[in-house]
């Protein structure tokens, strides 16, 4: 999960580079000029040829006010999910039914940022095609490309990457061997080994992490010798990727029988993965799992794997080109489809795991994982939908991720996933019970996603099916969901009665066949919604404190966050103003931590009223246009309910009534030019305070999508002088 949005400070996802950066000082400043004459630069050449690091090097110089956001693009295989890439990477959320596309141009208008796509070379033509029209339509947009390609847009600076000068490699040989203390012995030695390798980056780094096991002479030898069997045959290869193709070749024969089998089986990962997820999906037939972290250790080592720190804990990652090598050998080892089983089977029992610990103090922890995961759980996705005996497994993800899509921002990719799911598919197991059952719940997962993107007309169809098909094969587990979110959708579209009605059904279902998880407690929730919209506030209180409870007993906080908004806007009616603002603050935290625009936004509205109350109508002001800025990236402002808007119109009445419209619509103005994460801290009362980073995204009510909750924050109550916009 990212630690910035690109609206504040600090932005930006480049990794941190624990290694020394060698030399390309000239290739560094040619792209500083390159930037000062283009708008996209791409940096080519062969594969090991130090572009990624190159980029990164350059784009940390560069960094303009919205920062830099690297796109990973190696383990995208699916062209249609090139934006989404974009999107996740940048960290946005997006509750719509606008495309990645549409996001990234409305979210990015009018801000300085960097993106540098890595990795573009087996998908040029979909990224010519979105970085053609972002730049084109946003003019503080720059892109730095990465790849063995040039992407072919108009206006492209090219910087062809040679390798390395002779003592630029040398450095680099001397200061990866250092790390491992090894004897390097003659100079000369040195430079033939550097000059035999094209001073290609990664193949020197494969001859460090072998320096210390064998001397630079006997590696001399070894280079030679791989040199006369790989490419004396290969005319048509270019001369540096043959010397890579060497190198690589080279250094996996020098590897021992485990080292090779178990470079080969992690290439199955599309991503960055941990030592359980190898040992899982690597272990046994002739590699045991207790073995794995010392062949691992062995191949880290040989710089065969890099390891990073994420917001998730150690992982480790085979750089591109060594994976298709690798990959290689794992065909050949008719080891392919077996391994794909392994590696999706360890994602179905991680997301089995995640789903039930959702509901748990590890909440955090989840969202934080399943965001580090993702590359490969959209390769067990893709792997599961496309296999005809596997479908079930797809279905069951795509439903049990339910999670990650609603409450970390992910509806849009989310529901891509969901509606592939549900799609009539023929395999052995797709009509099984368990196969009926995964879709029953990725149809009602999609409901629910649909309702959260403002598509009433795809939801109720969804749901409808679900519940048709469920009560058919008598699942009463689908048939409550179902109900419950036929409810969620009355609910929002201002039928109270028939939200009423439905929720009470669906929470007896439910506590009929022992169900209680965040969806359960939500379900109490929307149901103190419905109250509360009919007048009955005591009894909505009553019930979200009973929820507060059980999400407090449990370590919940995502339910807990909607339960904290009821029971905020009861504080406000009740004219305990303190009280009301605590509350919602702490709602707001958890919704900014976990990504949730919905929540965030909502709770940004309700602290509005919260404003104009301790009296300060231009500051409320200033809140209400800082919910109209995110608004667009949740759907139809407060779902257009004339429920969930009489708290922002009242608002705004009392605003106008005290500033008088042209100062309340310069107040308002000001609020649109906030960026989110300004917004949270002027919303909870500390303008200049740092926000707690995302982790991963009559009357009224709380809304119906997910939103944990922090600690409460400290807001002092507002004295009568009103702030300046």
């Amino acid at each position: 999960m990212q630690d910035e949005r690109p609206d504040g400070p600090s932005l930006g996802n480049l990794p941190l580079d624990l290694d020394p950066f060698v030399g390309r000082s000239a290739e560094l400043a040619e792209l500083a000029g390159a930037f000062a004459e283009a708008r996209l630069v791409t940096v080519t050449g062969t594969g090991g040829v130090g572009k990624s690091r190159l980029a990164a090097r350059a784009a940390a110089r560069c960094a303009p006010a919205g920062g830099v956001w690297r796109v990973e693009l190696a383990p995208v295989r699916d062209p249609e999910f090139v934006d989404y890439a974009v999107v996740a990477a940048l960290g946005l959320t997006d509750h719509t039914t606008r495309t990645p596309r549409e996001t990234l141009l409305a979210r990015l208008a009018e801000r300085e940022v960097l993106l540098v796509l890595d990795g573009v070379e087996h998908l040029v033509e979909p990224c010519a095609a979105l970085v053609a029209e972002l730049l084109g339509r946003l003019p503080g947009l720059r892109v730095l490309a990465v790849g063995r390609r040039p992407l072919g847009v108009a206006g492209e600076r090219l910087l062809p990457l040679a390798p390395l000068a002779p003592d630029e490699a040398l450095e680099l040989l001397r200061v990866r061997a250092a790390r491992r203390r090894a004897v390097l012995g003659p100079e000369g030695d040195l430079r033939e080994l550097c000059r035999r390798l094209d001073g290609i980056p990664l193949a020197v780094e494969l001859a460090a992490g072998r320096l210390g096991a064998l001397s630079a002479a006997e590696l001399l030898g070894r280079v030679d010798d791989r040199f006369r069997v790989l490419t004396g045959g290969d005319t048509a290869a270019l001369p540096r990727h043959r010397t890579l193709r060497t190198a690589v070749g080279w250094s996996h024969e020098l590897c021992t029988p485990a080292e090779r089998l178990l470079w080969a089986r992690l290439s199955v990962f599309a991503g960055p993965f941990d030592l359980e997820a190898a040992e899982y999906v690597c272990g046994g037939h002739g590699l045991p799992a207790d073995d794995v972290l010392d062949v691992l250790c062995a191949l880290l080592e040989q710089s065969v794997l890099t390891r990073e720190e994420t917001p998730a804990g150690v992982r480790y990652r085979l750089l591109d080109t060594l994976r298709a090598y690798g990959a290689g050998w794992l065909a050949a080892s008719g080891e392919a489809a077996r391994l794909g089983r392994r590696h999706r089977d360890w994602y179905v029992g991680l997301t089995t795991w995640c789903e039930l610990e959702w509901f748990s103090p590890r909440q955090d922890e989840v969202a934080v994982r399943v965001d580090v995961e993702l590359p490969n759980l959209r390769a067990a996705l893709e792997h599961c939908l496309t296999d005809p005996e596997g479908v079930h497994f797809g279905r069951y993800l795509a439903g049990a991720l339910w999670f990650h899509w609603v409450g970390c921002g992910r509806l849009s990719e989310g529901r891509r996933w969901l509606e592939r799911a549900v799609r009539p598919a023929a395999g052995p197991a797709s009509g099984s019970a368990v196969g009926e059952r995964a879709r029953l719940k990725a149809l009602w997962v999609l409901g629910y996603v649909a309702i959260l993107q403002g598509d009433t007309a795809a939801a109720l169809r969804a749901l409808q099916e679900c519940r048709r098909e469920a009560e058919r094969s008598a699942d009463p587990m689908a048939v409550a969901y179902a109900e419950h979110r036929t409810g969620c959708l009355a609910l929002v579209t201002d039928d109270m009665a028939g939200a009423e009605e439905l929720l009470r059904s669906a929470l007896v279902r439910y506590r009929e066949i022992g169900e209680l998880n965040s969806n359960v407690l939500m379900g109490q929730v929307e149901l103190a919604m419905a109250r509360a919209f009919q007048g009955d506030l005591p009894d909505a209180v009553r019930r979200c404190e009973e929820v507060r409870r059980t999400c407090e007993d449990h370590g919940e906080r995502w339910a807990r966050g909607y339960a904290l908004y009821v029971l905020g806007y009861a504080a406000w009616a009740e004219g305990d103003l303190a009280r009301a603002r605590e509350l919602l603050a702490d709602c707001l935290g958890g919704a900014h931590r976990f990504r949730d625009q919905l929540g965030s936004v909502l709770a940004v509205e309700l602290l509005a009223l919260v404003t104009v109350a301790e009296g300060d109508a231009a500051e409320a002001a200033v809140l209400q246009g800082a919910a109209a800025r995110i608004w667009p990236s949740v759907g139809l402002p407060l779902f257009g309910s004339a429920h969930y808007n009489a708290p922002h119109e009242r608002c705004e009445r009392a605003a106008r009534e005290r500033l008088g419209d042209e100062r309340y619509e310069e107040c308002v103005r000001h609020g649109v030019r906030l960026g989110p994460e300004e917004a949270v801290r002027r919303a909870l009362g500390r303008p200049g305070a740092v926000v707690s980073p995302p982790a991963p995204r009559g009357t009224g009510a709380p809304a119906v999508a997910g939103a944990g909750t922090a600690k409460p924050a400290a807001s002092p109550t507002r004295k009568g002088g009103e702030t300046a916009g």
